[in-house]
């Protein structure tokens, strides 16, 4: 259990530190709507980590890919093709970071976020969790990791409820701050916003690098 828990921790880590849906939230809150939506993507967020990856633990326990003191080939070589995944998603990140003086660029979906109702609020957060490539990614190497640990159904279920409550960490924290002390907290996240957008490509892609090697390096290790 403990061995499967410290190998979820990095993959946590790169759901919750993803600047796109914090950046997102963000907006969210300081949106006009912000009492009504703010839950409702928070809502949406939670429900796409637990949906991806409770999906692919099933899949990964239904496979048979070993336990967490002998884990399978077909493991070992998931990790690595996933590793290698996260490697080449950090290069492109990295190779699409604003230079100079430029100015970075953020989905034109995100223009619209003032206008969203609750429902379209928590299809947001939803996809954001669940299909976004790079979060996807990182909730497969989860389910994987916990469905070929050899864990029972309780362990299990506890084990998927640490990565989400890590993954969805710093998009829970802001909406909760913002309900608690809304007029203190509407400054300093315009700041983070304003630093997230600047510097979201090299912190992805240096995140997912090292990810990636982490992940690639528990796969090798494994057929020792």
């Amino acid at each position: 259990m403990g061995e499967v828990i410290g190998a979820l921790l990095p993959l946590a880590l790169g759901v919750a530190v993803s600047p796109i849906p914090i950046i997102a939230a963000i907006l969210v809150l300081l949106s006009p709507r912000a009492g009504s939506t703010s839950g409702a993507f928070l809502l949406g967020w939670v429900a796409g980590i637990v949906v991806a990856t409770s999906v692919f633990v099933a899949i990964a326990s239904g496979a048979d890919l070993g336990s967490a003191s002998s884990p399978s080939a077909a493991a070992n070589w998931i990790k690595i093709g996933l590793g290698v995944v996260l490697l080449l998603v950090g290069v492109r990140q990295w190779r699409t970071r604003p230079r100079g003086d430029d100015d970075a660029v953020l989905p034109a979906w995100m223009k619209a976020i003032d206008t969203l109702t609750p429902v379209k609020a928590i299809g947001l957060g939803f996809l954001l969790a669940a299909l976004n490539p790079k979060n996807l990614t990182l909730c497969i190497a989860a389910g994987v990791e916990i469905g070929g640990g050899g864990l029972s159904n309780s362990d299990v279920v506890i084990a998927v409820a640490v990565f989400v409550v890590l993954a969805a960490s710093s998009v829970a924290v802001p909406v909760i701050a913002y309900a608690i002390a809304r007029d203190r907290m509407a400054s300093p996240l315009d700041e983070l916003r304003t630093w997230l957008t600047a510097n979201n490509a090299v912190v992805m892609a240096v995140l997912l690098a090292v990810i990636g090697v982490v992940m690639i390096g528990k796969g090798i290790g494994g057929f020792d």
